[in-house]
């Protein structure tokens, strides 16, 4: 019978149970299936903002928009949407370029650089070619000249609240996973920092066997 050294004996234990912490953190972290997860925020029903100075206009598309089930958000400025503030649920802005005061491009600028996500869907009168590129660059869902199909503008605006509403799932998966990292022990918050940075397990529990035995090999000093 081969007797193994005391000190690798001790390493492959070490190695076990750092793999161990590994799947078990892993297993804990990412289980998230229905019955696992904690119940979501609940959410408003999907809601079109219209931000148009023209009042027949906004009513003509707000029409349209209740027309297929959605519920809708009018104002005639900018100024009027800052002060009733963003909607909570799922939401797509039907939005003027040229308005009184700020100006629909320079809203989402301004929304960018406050890092909101907001789906927006651009309509004009009076729109060039370097205007529409600017929005689209932007992030814009469509830059559409008045007079517009309706069916155009509907399909703009189904792409615009379909991305918003995966926004807020992810944002729900990023809180439930955040609340599960909070419940890890400290070693096991370390693995998954490890983990997410692309660490192989083997690696992951390399690293901690190699700084256990230099803090045994310090002690024993």
């Amino acid at each position: 019978m081969i007797v193994r050294p005391y000190a690798l004996a001790i390493e492959d234990a070490d190695v076990l149970v750092a793999r161990g912490v590994v799947d078990q953190s892993v297993r804990r972290l990412t289980a998230l299936s229905p019955e696992t997860m904690p119940p979501p925020p609940p959410t408003t029903q999907p809601t079109v903002t219209i931000i148009d100075d023209d009042a027949r206009m906004r009513e003509s598309i707000s029409s349209l928009i209740r027309s297929i089930g959605f519920q809708t958000r009018t104002m005639g400025s900018v100024d009027v949407f800052h002060t009733l503030g963003l909607h909570t649920g799922p939401v797509c802005l039907v939005l003027d370029v040229r308005l009184p005061g700020q100006s629909g491009l320079e809203l989402q600028r301004e929304l960018a650089a406050r890092h909101i996500e907001l789906p927006i869907v651009f309509i004009t009168g009076r729109g060039d070619i370097p205007m529409s590129v600017q929005a689209m660059k932007s992030g814009a869902i469509e830059f559409l000249t008045k007079p517009f199909r309706d069916q155009d503008l509907l399909d703009a605006i189904q792409v615009g609240l379909a991305r918003d509403q995966a926004r807020i799932a992810d944002q729900n998966l990023m809180s439930a996973l955040r609340a599960r990292f909070e419940t890890l022990a400290a070693r096991e918050r370390e693995v998954m920092v490890r983990v997410v940075a692309d660490r192989l397990n083997k690696q992951i529990a390399g690293i901690w066997v190699s700084a256990r035995l230099r803090s045994k090999s310090a002690a024993g000093r």
